[in-house]
């Protein structure tokens, strides 16, 4: 059985669900500036890196600001994020999550995090996993967001591994795309219809075991 050399997990959507936390945050935002915005148009946002979030939401409403002013927006809209966030604890860590990780160190396979989040070491703290990773490559170490590659990529050289021996677990499209560009096989989270583009797609994390990681 021929099994990869590293997992790398994205975090929001993969490891905890922050998407509600999200969304609370960009509507209260959006509706600050008069902006129709949905659970569906907060969708379209996950793994977009938070001034890129802010554009696309500008654009929903014809709206275009200066780049002090996206700043400004986008300061506002963390501060209500971690606020939400800053209140999670190890019961908010998605289901299988912890089986998985416990499988891959039992069979020594090395783990990471690669996140487009910069609130990623947070995170980690709140839900007492900042020490369970080998690597960490978030938002703050990043200045290209998903679908380019970076984030994967600097994870492989933090890991000391080459591209190909890392398989990526995602749960967005352009996480997806960014597994690909960097030449690493990828699981997707979530639904087939959307996720296609992964080697496979499982629900959660509880359906992954050796068997999925050495059919990749």
């Amino acid at each position: 059985m021929s099994l990869p050399k590293a997992v790398i997990f994205d975090l929001d959507g993969v490891i905890v669900d922050t998407v509600p936390a999200h969304y609370v945050a960009w509507k209260s935002i959006a509706d600050e500036l008069g902006i129709a915005f949905d659970e569906e148009a907060n969708e379209a946002l996950k793994g977009v890196s938070r001034v890129d979030s802010m554009k696309k939401i500008l654009a929903l409403g014809g709206l275009k600001r200066s780049d002090s002013e996206i700043l400004e927006l986008t300061t506002k809209k963390n501060e209500l994020y971690v606020d939400i966030i800053s209140k999670m604890t190890a019961d908010d860590i998605l289901p299988g999550v912890i089986d998985f990780m416990d499988l891959l160190q039992h069979q020594g396979i090395k783990m990471a995090v690669g996140s487009s989040s910069k609130n990623t070491p947070t995170i980690l703290k709140c839900i007492g996993l900042q020490d369970a990773f080998d690597a960490i490559v978030d938002g703050n170490q990043v200045t290209h967001s998903k679908p380019d590659p970076e984030v994967f990529l600097k994870g492989a050289i933090k890991l000391g591994l080459s591209p190909e021996d890392c398989v990526v677990i995602e749960d967005a499209i352009s996480g997806i795309e960014a597994a690909i560009n960097a030449k690493m096989k990828c699981i997707g989270i979530g639904e087939q219809d959307v996720l296609g583009k992964a080697n496979v797609v499982i629900k959660s994390l509880s359906e992954a075991n050796l068997d999925l990681l050495s059919r990749l």
